[in-house]
């Protein structure tokens, strides 16, 4: 027989509800107190579907590959510190996305420093089989050398595993 203490339910949904409260704010608020649209990708969504993945460390040292980005190939670095996938504006471009200097209105934090971005939604990103559906992302305006496959993708996977030679991403 199960039984539910209804007060002990209570505080457990109210604990719940403070640390999802708190990870939010803590997610979507800078040094400054100011919102980061890079935690957009918190909504709910379907996890991953298809195949594992597997990528080859390249000489540099870093994991990159090929994302198929709706319906298109770019060139990505896999980059776990990255909070969404980010896009340079020219891969942007290719993939059709036709992007007013308005539409730009995020600030982000990048390795070269501050940066302009727009958020974006993918339909959707796979690699090598590893397919998530409706992708957060931000378009960088300048200064990103090379698009990036960040949390927002990587996140929604069962697990990933780095190895000397290989990463691995399961769906």
């Amino acid at each position: 027989m199960v039984r539910f203490d209804f007060s002990s339910v209570a505080v457990v949904a109210l604990a719940v509800a403070s640390s999802l409260s708190a990870a939010f704010w803590l997610n979507h608020l800078d040094d400054n107190g100011e919102a980061q649209a890079a935690s957009a990708y918190v909504a709910l969504a379907p996890s991953a579907s298809g195949d594992a993945a597997q990528i080859v460390r390249a000489a540099d040292g870093h994991y990159w590959t090929q994302a198929n980005i709706d319906g298109h190939a770019i060139r990505v670095l896999v980059d776990t510190g990255a909070s969404v996938v980010a896009l340079t504006r020219e891969d942007a471009l290719r993939l059709g996305l036709s992007l007013k200097p308005a539409d730009f209105s995020t600030t982000v934090t990048t390795a070269s420093g501050p940066a302009r971005a727009a958020a974006v939604e993918l339909k959707s990103v796979s690699v090598a089989g590893a397919r998530v559906e409706r992708v957060a992302a931000l378009v960088v305006e300048s200064g990103l050398p090379n698009s990036l496959l960040g949390m927002s993708y990587l996140g929604r996977l069962s697990g990933f595993q780095a190895t000397p030679a290989t990463l691995t991403l399961q769906p």
